[in-house]
């Protein structure tokens, strides 16, 4: 049984958009009405703008203009148009207050007349036509940086297991490498596990170095750091591994991990997370602050239990982004009792986005070789799944491969024999 369920991918309020965080900004926004006072207020809760500095009031243009003829404009201003006056006009005078280098997004009205290229001209970054949203406020902040800072915004995915022992690792781990693989964007894992990691064995790798000598480095990791400590697996496929020893104590604030992973954004497309399965301060920032996130669950009471909990806590600290996703793991196990797919996704209240069959051999023969499960077997389903998962976290959407026609081998052997009895006779000399 291989399942994959796109139920979140078609909803308008969770688009399939990455939307990359912004690095340490002023933010200012004037805004006329109170919805968009609100929109822009829960915006600077929004974890891709934990690092900016927000603040929202009334007023709009005429405020804007008062307040900055007396003091410093900062990097971004949020100015919203009611439609009362000449917007043009007013970007005029606000433009005799502001400092060089100040972007400007403007939230126009429908009653605006302004040609959007006299805007441009004016210097304005960004237009959003009124009423906005939460997510229309985080989302053309972001793009100001994001496209213009000529940088890679990587996306990161964190997998996580619901219970110790689920195969979370083993999730990350192929996934991963069918993203680098498949769709060959330059990927990077990073195994948090610190104490017990399993992403060397799993990749065949024995790194010397890896993501302690990050994390405990004295001075912010930077790019070159971050490369002598990557170790390659594969062209496109780099690994941050664990040192997997008891010989220290792997203590960290919440904050531990932050410059690693901005670090990596600015240089990898994709990067996966496999978070070890504890929660603690860091472990829930890292989750909370991924792009994407997979809870991998077997199908028994207490991840039923703990899934449930992950979800909605998760949920509840990313209210602008798609639902977190889950997989269940191991369906099938013989001679044990399990809570069928159906009665766990009631419970979540959505569909898993993949229900991954139990196969005792398969796994233990790639876990002991080193090797992942298209390498053991390239046709396997579960081979299959993986590469759909990978499409779906990497923001591909779900690859569907062309229905099989029942008449199919019965014409291919069909064309086999015309061909055979058409061949043409050699004349005899």
């Amino acid at each position: 049984m291989t399942e994959i369920h796109d139920d979140e991918a078609d909803d308008p309020q969770h688009p399939e958009e990455h939307i990359a965080p912004v690095p340490r900004i002023s933010v200012q926004a004037f805004c006329e009405t109170e919805q968009t006072l609100k929109a822009v207020t829960a915006a600077g809760e929004d974890r891709r703008l934990a690092k900016a500095h927000l603040t929202a009031k009334s007023g709009g243009l005429a405020a804007a203009i008062e307040v900055y003829e007396t003091m410093p404009t900062p990097n971004v201003i949020v100015i919203e148009s009611d439609g009362t006056r000449d917007i043009l006009e007013g970007l005029d005078d606000l433009a005799g207050v502001c400092d060089p280098g100040t972007r400007v997004v403007v939230i126009g009205n429908p009653n605006d007349t302004a040609p959007y290229r006299e805007l441009v001209r004016r210097g304005v970054n960004d237009y959003v036509v009124g009423p906005v949203e939460t997510i229309d406020v985080v989302r053309s902040i972001c793009s100001l940086f994001s496209a213009s800072e000529a940088i890679i915004t990587g996306r990161i995915i964190a997998v996580v297991g619901a219970k110790g022992g689920v195969g979370a690792s083993t999730v990350a781990h192929n996934v991963a490498w069918t993203i680098a693989r498949d769709l060959a964007l330059d990927s990077v894992v990073i195994d948090l596990d610190l104490a017990f990691g399993t992403a060397g064995l799993d990749y065949n790798q024995d790194p010397a170095q890896g993501i302690a000598n990050a994390v405990l480095s004295p001075d912010r990791p930077d790019t070159a750091l971050m490369e002598r400590l990557l170790a390659k697996c594969s062209e496109h496929l780099s690994l941050l591994a664990a040192p997997a020893t008891l010989d220290r104590v792997y203590d960290f604030g919440a904050e531990a991990f932050d410059a690693i992973f901005d670090t990596l954004r600015m240089t990898t497309p994709c990067i996966v997370l496999d978070v070890p399965h504890q929660w603690s301060a860091w472990t829930k920032r890292a989750l909370v602050n991924a792009d994407d996130i997979v809870i991998v669950a077997e199908p028994d009471l207490a991840n039923l239990r703990n899934t449930k909990n992950m979800l909605s806590v998760l949920k509840t600290a990313r209210p602008n982004d798609r639902p977190p996703l889950y997989c269940i793991n191991q369906i099938g196990m013989p001679k044990r009792a399990e809570i069928d797919v159906k009665s766990f996704a009631k419970t979540m209240e959505v569909q898993p986005l993949a229900v991954i069959p139990f196969d005792s051999k398969l796994f233990s023969t790639a876990a002991n070789n080193g090797q992942m499960i298209a390498e053991v077997s390239k046709s396997h389903r579960t081979t299959e799944l993986f590469q759909t998962m990978a499409n779906r976290l990497a923001g591909r959407g779900e690859v569907r491969k062309p229905k099989r026609s029942l008449l199919g081998p019965l014409l291919k052997k069909l064309k086999a024999r015309t061909g055979r009895g058409s061949a043409p006779h050699r004349k005899a000399s």
